[in-house]
């Protein structure tokens, strides 16, 4: 008989606590230290306090979904599908639903509801938790790893598994000390940015005059030069700096490298169901109707209230002209700001407001089916440490929980 494994994982977060559940049911002793008063504190805010666990798309549209390193997960993937994930919650009591582009909640729109139901499992399968219990560091000795370093003392462990996080939503926690232990004892360190992030745009008359208008329904692209970063449909939202909602969050994820050398265009097509000549025959019906009218008066059918004024200022079109002396060149004019209004991109928001990190831990110093490290025997690293993300939509969560029950089973395997 091999004696049992003693693991300690640093980190109470979502890849933590899957970790500890997966390597505790593989007879391992395990315990858990987290710094904060409670686990799973970034967790509770996810999907604004909601939850979007996962993703019930099939595992293909899973990786696909994948921005940053999406074959080095093609094995956690299927070793704990979102099928699992959410097998295992419905399990202990957490009834699911399914929303719109296949986003996963709990039933109660609760996040405390899965914290809870995961605590519960941890402690069902003796997990030792220390909450308050902030790790210093690891102890390395002949490029293998022996325990951590809390305070003054050292707590020994045959395997240790870091899912410390990134530096997004810092209050929570995430505050980069995995990534400084892990450069300590040779990993590299991909660079780092926020990601699934606001804009922030040049125009800052324009956005703060719209702020708080969404637009559902329209197609968002992004330029660097004459290359396309990102293309998308869906909604979006105006704020005092810029824009945000969920098309611009995933953009920022397919921009951020490119944001670094310099500004990019964003374009919004206000009319995406309809081609240019379509819509420039919709605006030809609709000056028809309103052909005594005032220009300024003519388009309520076509935009939303507070866009007009900025759809009139782009047009170079004088807003107390008659409709019915509109010029077909004007009127092309109008088409086409209508089908690309265009904001030019400078920044992101910092890591306050990120979802998640992008860059990491490198997955070329780690292995992927079971997240040890290539570099340091018995180490493990799981979830927003490592240089994996993807889009909105309970993505990256399942990384958090795929690669978090790899690294449990790896190390106490």
């Amino acid at each position: 008989m091999s004696k049992t494994k003693e693991i300690i994982i640093v980190g109470g977060g979502a890849a933590g606590m899957i970790a500890s559940v997966a390597a505790a049911r593989e007879g391992a002793r395990v315990r858990l230290f987290e710094k904060n008063e409670k686990l799973g504190k970034k967790l509770f805010i996810t999907g604004k306090g909601r939850c979007n666990i996962t993703n019930a798309c099939d595992m293909e549209e899973l990786l696909a979904s994948v921005v940053s390193n999406s074959k080095f997960l093609f094995s956690s993937f299927y070793g704990f599908t979102n099928q699992n994930m959410m097998e295992l919650l419905e399990s202990q009591g957490v009834h699911l639903k399914v929303e719109r582009g296949s986003r996963v909640f709990p039933r109660s729109d609760k996040s405390s509801d899965v914290i809870a139901a995961l605590a519960s499992l941890m402690k069902k399968e003796g997990v030792e938790i220390q909450l308050q219990a902030e790790a210093h560091g690891l102890v390395i000795q002949d490029k293998a790893v022996r325990g951590i370093r809390l305070g003054s003392q050292v707590e020994k462990a045959d395997r240790v598994i870091v899912t410390t996080g990134g530096l997004s939503y810092p209050t929570t926690g995430s505050t980069g000390d995995g990534y400084r232990w892990a450069q300590e004892c040779g990993h590299q360190i991909t660079d780092l940015s926020p990601a699934l992030v606001p804009f922030v745009t040049a125009e800052a008359d324009t956005v703060k005059d719209l702020q708080g208008l969404a637009l559902r329904n329209v197609e968002t692209s992004v330029y660097s030069g004459k290359r396309e970063l990102y293309r998308e449909m869906g909604e979006m939202l105006f704020t005092h700096f810029g824009v945000s909602g969920p098309l611009i969050l995933s953009a920022s994820s397919f921009c951020a490298k490119a944001l670094k050398k310099g500004p990019l265009r964003l374009l919004i097509d206000l009319k995406p169901a309809l081609s240019e000549e379509q819509l420039n025959g919709r605006v030809l019906r609709d000056f028809e109707e309103s052909k005594n009218k005032q220009f300024k008066n003519s388009l309520g059918r076509l935009y939303p209230a507070r866009l007009i004024p900025v759809i009139i200022a782009r047009s170079g079109i004088d807003q107390d002209k008659q409709v019915n002396e509109i010029t077909k060149e004007e009127r092309r004019r109008l088409v086409q700001i209508t089908k690309g209004l265009e904001f030019t991109v400078t920044g992101l928001r910092d890591y306050k407001e990120a979802i998640i990190t992008q860059g990491g831990i490198s997955v070329r110093d780690i292995h992927p089916g079971t997240m040890e490290s290539k570099r340091i025997a018995g180490l493990y690293f799981a979830g927003e440490i490592l240089d994996l993300d993807a889009v909105t939509g309970g993505y990256n969560l399942q990384i958090a929980w795929s690669t978090g029950w790899a690294a449990g089973k790896g190390a106490a395997g």
